[in-house]
């Protein structure tokens, strides 16, 4: 599967960003897909996991109740969905798929990494 994240971009402390992420070579209809983020310096770190159908998802602590990550399978594209946005945000957003419900969901394992998007935010 090839991804390819968008929608990154500077935002103001508070502000919001919605993110994309495509395929352009497989349907994800039948992938789970996942956010991670690496901030400078720092080790990549889970943000978010949705199943292929949508009817579950996850989230890391620091993102509960302010991201929202979700999926149209009709256009082969994932979302998330970021409010409430802190500078500790900051960082490059990768997406993820993976077709084994276990790994993605249970171990955050994913086996397509697309590259990545920047986000910005300022205090």
């Amino acid at each position: 599967v090839q991804l390819q994240a968008s929608g990154g971009g500077l935002v103001q402390a508070g502000g919001s960003l919605r993110l994309s992420c495509a395929a352009s070579n497989r349907a994800l209809s039948r992938q789970n897909m996942g956010w991670f983020r690496q901030a400078p310096g720092k080790e990549r770190e889970f943000v978010a996991v949705i199943t292929w159908s949508g009817s579950g998802a996850d989230y890391a602590d620091s993102v509960k109740g302010r991201f929202t990550i979700s999926r149209d399978n009709a256009k082969n594209t994932v979302y998330l969905q970021m409010n409430s946005l802190k500078p500790e945000d900051t960082a490059v957003y990768y997406c993820a798929a993976d077709s084994r419900p276990w790994a993605a969901m249970t171990r955050r394992e994913f086996d397509a990494w697309g590259q990545g998007t920047q986000v910005t935010v300022s205090s």
